[in-house]
């Protein structure tokens, strides 16, 4: 068996920036086993696989170690391998998935993904979180609240405190969530962000669109709009233009 792989970089305005993923187009599906194995293989924080059904394609992701049940930068990567690659015609392109459907389309010179919103609810710091970011003693005060929805979402009080983390990732490991978000308003965007996943075998991912279902509507709400601009801070970095369309 041959299959063809591609890699493209998500988030990305420039080569080496954004974040890589693999894409592996199938006509029926592989053995979960062996799926997993590519992945691993590959080494990247996601591998999609699709097969087209019907008029449309189911996709699946899967990390070095586990498959996740959304990403956003695969299926970007996905969409552009089927629109740049595959001569796919359609003006958008629907993926069932285990998030539900999932719909590209291009807009402008970008590709533009629909996914759920998934709003994150105030709750108590977890412990270890703060010690696996490095954040104790008088460093405490920089830590606005924190919220979850599948991921912790830690709202920091500037963009400097989210760039200077420096964290134990053993430690993180050890929260009970999928990742672990950490946001801040900023000067230059309207947000910025990290993500960090040692749970499911990333450090910390470059550019996570799935972060992007907590994020967006958290902070539309504070800044009171529904068109908003951010970075993820990782050291590839990657810019997401974002906007609020009902759920």
């Amino acid at each position: 068996m041959k299959l063809v792989l591609y890699q493209v970089d998500a988030f990305a305005d420039r080569v080496f920036t954004g974040n890589p993923a693999a894409v592996c187009p199938l006509e029926t599906w592989l053995d979960d086993e062996l799926m997993q194995a590519i992945a691993a293989e590959n080494n990247l924080s996601e591998t999609a696989f699709f097969v087209p059904e019907g008029d449309h394609f189911h996709i699946r992701w899967f990390t070095p170690v586990a498959e996740v049940k959304l990403c956003g930068h695969a299926t970007l990567a996905s969409a552009y391998v089927l629109y740049e690659e595959l001569d796919y015609k359609e003006d958008e392109i629907r993926f069932d998935s285990l998030s539900g459907p999932l719909r590209v389309c291009r807009s402008s010179d970008m590709l533009a993904l629909d996914l759920p919103s998934q709003n994150p609810e105030v709750c108590p710091v977890p412990e270890g979180l703060l010690d696996g970011l490095g954040i104790s003693g008088s460093d405490t005060q920089l830590v606005d609240e924190c919220l979850y929805n599948e991921d912790y979402v830690l709202v920091l009080n500037s963009e400097q405190a989210v760039s200077s983390l420096q964290p134990d990732f053993n430690r993180l490991a050890g929260v009970d969530a999928r990742g672990i978000i950490v946001t801040a308003p900023s000067d230059e965007y309207d947000f910025v962000n990290r993500f960090f996943g040692p749970a499911v075998g990333i450090n910390e991912d470059p550019v996570t669109g799935s972060a992007f279902t907590k994020l967006v509507p958290y902070w539309a709400e504070r800044l009171n709009q529904n068109q908003l601009v951010a970075r993820q801070l990782s050291d590839r970095g990657g810019e997401v233009y974002c906007r609020v369309d009902d759920d």
